[in-house]
């Protein structure tokens, strides 16, 4: 009698029929953060998708990572929350609404702010969980009871209360300077959503007349009445200041301090000695156009033009507007940017100061307006037009002075930057920061809490109401130009009238506060003294206060957040901001560790584009192989921030690793192998039980190490290898024949204890990456037993704790059957044997292992190996190969069972194609032409075909000796 039953899995695994019933059943049953109040908290923040946004393939990389910490940490008992939300998406949302209203012939003027706000939210509440829905199907276990949004009004009070904090404590000013405008949105954005392309474009020179019958003194220009200068933007000579040279430059030393007459608007403007002009450029002299350009602008304020004094040439739409001074034809303004470009070339060529650029072709002349040039060109991310550097207002942060806290967190040590690599880039720009621009002008967003006198006086505070106390009450301004009298009207409460600022805050300001906020902040209380809230008077059994209180507990017992993990894309945009805020409202580092990842490419090694054409839909892959399999892929191969090519073979890869998984689950319940009812490993007397408990054990300690070091690809690895090589592919066919016999023998039960433990654990350690089919098979295993594990799911089961000790003997004898059974197969196939024929084998002086594994499993060797009769003497003289276990040689003649004569000619042909082949590979790969000049994958390609071909000829090399 035989213990074999039946299995109650389907014969196919089919990831779609088990991912949706799953997440349900996980959601519904609160089972992403159970009740654990006593628990050591572990934390986590994603970061936040745009409410406009859909899942890509980063994002897939980004969440999976996240997901297999919380898993993780989940598993180990802890109340691991993970906060999850989106961001209102201040340009990106109101793009995509004002695109729907002019697809119905609307413009966002058309309405009032308030009503164009509500149309958003309507937006909003209809399309904006797309992203939501399919983090669902990627399997996170975020925390959706307490789903945040950037504009919920708890978030928008933490936001307003952090601007008017930093405003008062001297961090947040008003200041005129230039920002990245944006034409087409009509907005400020910030350097970080720049993107620099190269154009054709052109570099064109100019003769700008010196005045009053100056010359230059110099042998080189000896009585040139003008200077040269060149620009690849023409238009801006519209608004030209000044001219500046090297002080240095003795061309020019007698010219510094004299004027200019700009043709076409006949300004005078001076000549400035300045380190910007580079001597050894063109001509050596440079227009300076502070209010178009951003050298220029600092170079204006060296030469003390103030920056209110800074001529401004353009609208909000980039096209000309005349000048402060009124020296701006008229037949230019109101024409666009590039049309103004030509008519200005035009106007200066027809003055005669537009200096021709001549080439020559075949001896003859040619004369060209200018010469042709391929110029990095600044673009807006979203807007995809040119930005313009203009002057305006904007709200600044000193976020010199904010990046002091984590600069010196970093360097001490306080928060672990991993990899290690990205420190150096995190320290040269936090000290070397610029202002941060946080307005824009845009009506969706958390609104700037400023509010105007009529004479330009600045009150910020939380409420409009506050507002007007602060001016009622409030004896001078808090403007930037600081100390004015308020006017005496505004003294009086009656006349008061204040406008609040139309500008909203840059997306970046408000999910800087992520971390703390999410969790309650400022209600919650603070480290930091200085900071704490006055007590509100609200009753104590009111709704709001029990929400304060729990508030309160939230952020006291998670935060500091344990971990950040993003893209290291993202490292300034968002990552350093967080510091900033989370050491100054806070008094804490916002976590304890930032785990940087790559980017994921294209199989080229390229970067993923829609233009390219080579973007990859993550939920095209889900839909083809199922969630575990490209979650699978991401850790595996995710190696400390390295950018992950992306390679949709290995995904079906990792599709077939679930399917032998399912495959050994359905082998198991055939056998009567159903779910353990213990943490710890089981008793075991048979020598594979006491390996593959030991073997559960190794495993277990460095997935431990790997996940603590944040090593993803070396854990996903471990249990891959523990799962498929040992558990799979050994284990069971080492323990089939105990199955062979009686169902109830001691040695049958005690494995089917064992065999269940295993698996068990197997599918414990390996649900942080593959939650779906680990949950479906934890949950038929229970089912064999009669019990429904439906009050133990994976989900919240408890981590491997083996508590056994390893039986060095039996993993010895184990580890040398496995050896000599995979060096056996190899060698067969090197000569072309059959995997099923039997061969003889001999072993002169068996190892005390060797000798062991003889007496006790022999039958094991016969039937991995297929080696029978196994005899300890020498071998008959002949042929033979030799193979390896350990150290032990194993003997195994072949006389009669290979014609030794034709599979020498066989092999050595085969081997001096091999070598042939290397040898021409590593003349190629030897030529620095090849590998300057050639495409990355040709060279690529070259490599890897190299050492295929090398590593065949070793490997034939080997089977030739073997033959003798």
């Amino acid at each position: 009698m035989t213990s074999e039953t039946t299995s109650d899995l389907p014969t196919t695994f089919d990831p779609a029929d088990i991912e949706a019933r799953w997440y349900e059943h996980w959601e519904t049953s609160g089972l992403f953060r159970p009740e654990r109040p006593s628990a050591e908290p572990f934390t986590i923040v994603n970061p936040p998708p745009n409410v406009t946004g859909s899942l890509h393939i980063g994002h897939a990389l980004d969440n999976t990572l996240q997901d297999i910490v919380v898993r993780h940490e989940r598993l180990k008992g802890k109340d691991a929350l993970w906060v999850v939300g989106v961001d209102h998406a201040g340009i990106a949302t109101q793009m995509v609404v004002e695109r729907q209203m002019a697809e119905r012939g609307e413009k966002r003027t058309d309405y009032s702010r308030e009503q164009f706000v509500e149309k958003v939210w309507e937006w909003k509440e209809q399309s904006g969980g797309t992203i939501t829905r399919q983090l669902r199907r990627l399997g996170c276990s975020m925390d959706w009871s307490r789903e945040q949004f950037t504009m919920d009004p708890h978030f928008s009070k933490a936001v307003t209360r952090t601007f008017v904090q930093l405003y008062n404590d001297g961090l947040i000013y008003r200041d005129k300077r230039l920002v990245n405008w944006d034409p087409a949105l009509k907005t400020a954005i910030s350097d970080l959503e720049v993107e620099t392309r190269d154009v054709q474009g052109h570099f064109w020179r100019f003769r700008y007349p010196l005045a009053d019958g100056t010359t230059l003194d110099h042998p080189d220009f000896a009585g040139q009445d003008y200077i040269e200068v060149a620009t690849t933007r023409p238009e801006t000579m519209l608004a030209d200041m000044a001219v500046a040279v090297h002080p240095s430059d003795e061309r020019y030393r007698s010219v510094v301090g004299k004027h200019i007459v700009l043709p076409i608007t006949g300004r005078r403007i001076p000549i400035v000695a300045d380190e910007h002009a580079d001597p050894e450029l063109g001509s050596g002299a440079v227009k300076i156009t502070p209010g178009h350009d951003f050298n220029d602008f600092e170079v204006g304020k060296r030469a003390g033009i103030a920056p209110a004094d800074m001529l401004n040439m353009l609208d909000a739409d980039a096209a000309v507007v005349q000048t402060a001074d009124g020296k701006v034809p008229n037949e230019l303004v109101g024409l666009d940017r590039f049309e103004a470009r030509k008519r200005v070339v035009a106007m200066l060529k027809d003055s005669s100061h537009l200096v021709l650029h001549v080439t020559e072709n075949d001896g003859e002349r040619i004369e060209h307006e200018a010469e042709p040039r391929t110029i990095a060109t600044p673009f807006g991310d979203r807007g995809g037009v040119v930005i313009e550097p203009w002057l305006t207002d904007q709200w600044y942060v000193d976020a010199q002075k904010l990046a002091k806290a984590p600069i010196e967190a970093v360097r001490e040590g306080d928060v672990e930057i991993v990899p290690k690599s990205w420190e150096k880039t995190f320290f040269n720009w936090m000290e070397n920061i610029q202002p941060w621009c946080v307005s824009r002008q845009l009506w969706w967003g958390h609104r700037i809490p400023a509010w105007y006198g009529s004479n330009g006086e600045v009150f910020v505070a939380e409420t409009e109401e506050e507002a007007y106390e602060l001016a009622r009450h409030s004896g001078a301004s808090r403007n930037p130009e600081g100390g004015a009298e308020l006017d005496p009207g505004l003294r009086r409460g009656d006349e008061i009238k204040l406008s609040r600022d139309p500008d909203v805050l840059d997306t970046w300001f408000s999910s800087a506060l992520w971390p703390f906020a999410t969790l309650g902040w400022p209600e919650g209380p603070t480290p930091n003294p200085s900071l704490q809230e006055k007590e509100r008077d609200l009753p104590s059994d009111s709704e709001a206060s029990r929400s304060e209180v729990g508030a309160s507990d939230l952020l006291a017992k998670h935060y500091p957040n344990d971990l950040l993990i993003s893209g290291f894309d993202i490292l300034f945009f968002w990552d350093a901001r967080m510091m900033m805020m989370g050491r100054h409202l806070t008094g804490e580092n916002p976590w304890k560790r930032l785990y940087l990842h790559g980017l994921v490419r294209a199989a080229d090694g390229s970067k993923m584009s829609k233009s390219k054409g080579n973007v990859v839909d993550p939920l095209g892959l889900i839909d083809r192989y199922g969630a575990d399999a490209l979650r699978f892929f991401m850790a595996a191969m995710e190696s400390q921030g390295r950018d992950i090519k992306m390679d949709e073979s290995r995904v079906e890869g990792y599709r077939n690793f679930a399917t032998k998984l399912w495959n050994a689950t359905r082998f198991c319940q055939s056998q009567g192998i159903s779910a353990s009812d213990t943490i710890a490993a089981p008793p075991a007397r048979l020598a594979a039980n006491q390996w593959i408990v030991g073997e559960v054990a190794k495993t277990v300690n460095a997935l431990d190490k790997a996940l603590a070091e944040l090593r993803f690809d070396a854990a996903a690895n471990l249990v891959y290898h523990f799962a498929w090589d040992r558990f799979c592919d050994w284990y069971l066919e080492l323990i089939k024949p105990v199955f062979a016999g009686e169902a109830d023998s001691p040695a049958a039960i005690e494995t089917r204890a064992v065999a269940g433990w295993a698996l068990d654990q197997i599918l414990v350690m390996l649900h942080p990456f593959m939650p779906f089919i680990t949950e479906e098979l934890w949950a038929k295993q229970g089912a064999m037993t009669g019990k429904s594990r439906a009050d133990y799911p994976i989900i919240t089961a408890k981590w491997p704790d083996p508590q056994a000790s390893v039986n060095d003997e039996a993993v010895a004898a184990i580890d040398w059957v496995i050896a000599l059974t995979t060096a056996t197969r190899a060698a067969r196939n090197e000569l072309g044997i059959s995997p099923g024929a039997k061969l003889a084998a001999f072993i002169p002086n068996p190892s005390a292992v060797a000798a062991q594994v003889f007496e006790r499993s022999s039958a094991a060797i016969e039937r991995l190996a297929r080696l029978t009769p196994v005899t300890i003497g020498e071998a008959p003289e002949g042929p033979a190969m030799q193979v390896t276990a350990g150290e032990d040689v194993v003997v195994i003649p072949l006389e009669g069972v290979v014609d030794i004569a034709a599979e020498k000619a066989r092999l050595e042909k085969a081997l001096a194609a091999s070598r042939k082949e290397a040898k021409s590979l590593e003349g190629r790969l030897g030529n620095p032409k090849f590998v300057e000049k050639a495409k990355p994958e040709a060279v690529e390609k070259a490599r890897a075909d190299h050492a295929h071909h090398s590593a065949e000829a070793d490997r034939l090399e080997a089977a030739l000796a073997r033959l003798g």
